[in-house]
């Protein structure tokens, strides 16, 4: 029987997909060791490259894998029949993710507004003896 390989990346509407490296590291370690046998922490030195090519081939029945199933998921009536841990995964991640969005748009409107002060005043020198 194939598995089926979750592409996070491709999955997701944004840059960053649907997972976290830091707070869903223990994920990506159960992971990885469930797939590849690799214990993560024991590795003496393993390049970034191809730690990020593991992690994107990671199959939907790893930890990392059913989670982010559970994130990615847009079907209304599916969602509907989540089970509670599953509904407190996807909400969990929803919200996230709305902040996320809300302080990137924070961000835009001050970059905005500071282009627009220095059109309006010119850029100001600061003098370093005040």
């Amino acid at each position: 029987m194939m598995k089926q390989r979750l592409d996070f990346k491709k999955r997701s509407n944004s840059k960053e997909g649907f997972y976290d490296l830091r707070e869903d590291w223990a994920l990506i370690e159960a992971s990885l060791a469930k797939q590849y046998g690799i214990r993560i922490r024991s590795q003496a030195d393993m390049p970034w490259d191809e730690f990020c090519v593991l992690v994107s081939g990671l199959m939907a029945d790893t930890p990392l894998g059913q989670v982010v199933s559970v994130r990615a998921e847009k079907d209304s009536k599916t969602i509907k029949q989540f089970n509670s841990d599953q509904k407190k995964i996807y909400l969990e991640w929803k919200k996230r993710r709305m902040v996320s969005l809300q302080e990137s748009e924070f961000n835009l409107e001050m970059d905005n507004l500071e282009k627009s002060m220095e059109i309006a005043f010119g850029k100001r020198e600061v003098n370093k003896n005040e």
